[in-house]
C-alpha cells in the first residue's frame, strides 16, 4: 500500500511504501528466530508474530508434535497470545507476519480474529491458503478481507525449510 501511513517505532508516522518494507522486514526476522527455534525442537521450522501499532502483541512457533495438537501452528499460537495480551478474540488493525504461506486453517483464524493483514515469506504450493492454492482472504462471500503480502524474506524462510527437510531425508 504506497502512501500508507506506518508507525516505525521510535519515530512519527511516516506515509512511504519503503517504511513499509523496513518494518515488513523487521518483522519477519522475528518470525525467523521464531521459525528457527521451533526447527531446534524437532518442529517444523514456521515462525509467527502479531504486531500492532508497531509492538509485536504476540508470537508463536510451531508445536504439534510437542503438543499432540495439530492445530498448534505456528500462526495459532500467536493468535492465541495476541488475543490474550489485548483481552480481545478480536485482533482488528493487526498484522500476522509469519515464515510460511498460511493453511486454510490459519486463514480462517485470522478472518475470524478480523485480523488485517497477514505477511508471509515463502510460498506453500502444497496447502497455501493466500493464493498458491487457494486464496481465502479474497474470497468475496466471506465477511472479512485480509489485506496479503507475500515473498518478505522468501529466500532466508525457503531455505530454512529447505534444510530442515533435508536433514530429514
Amino acid at each position: 500500500m504506497a502512501g500508507a501511513d506506518v508507525r516505525v517505532p521510535g519515530t512519527t508516522l511516516v506515509p512511504d511504501a519503503a517504511a513499509r518494507e523496513r518494518d515488513d522486514a523487521r518483522w519477519m526476522e522475528a518470525a525467523l528466530t521464531l521459525a528457527r527455534e521451533a526447527g531446534a525442537r524437532g518442529e517444523v521450522p514456521v515462525g509467527a508474530v502479531i504486531v500492532k501499532d508497531g509492538v509485536a502483541v504476540g508470537r508463536g512457533g510451531n508445536a504439534p508434535i510437542a503438543h499432540d495438537d495439530p492445530t498448534a501452528h505456528a500462526e495459532i499460537s500467536a493468535l492465541r497470545d495476541a488475543a490474550r495480551r489485548l483481552g480481545n478474540y478480536r485482533l482488528p488493525g493487526c498484522t500476522l507476519y509469519v515464515t510460511l504461506e498460511p493453511c486454510a486453517m490459519c486463514v480462517g483464524a485470522c478472518l475470524h480474529a478480523r485480523v488485517s493483514r497477514i505477511v508471509f515469506g515463502a510460498s506453500d504450493p502444497k496447502t497455501g491458503a493466500c493464493g498458491s492454492v487457494i486464496d481465502l482472504p479474497a474470497e468475496p462471500r466471506l465477511n472479512h478481507h485480509a489485506t496479503v503480502t507475500g515473498g518478505v524474506a522468501a529466500p532466508e524462510c525457503g531455505a530454512l525449510l529447505s534444510e530442515f527437510f533435508a536433514a530429514r531425508r
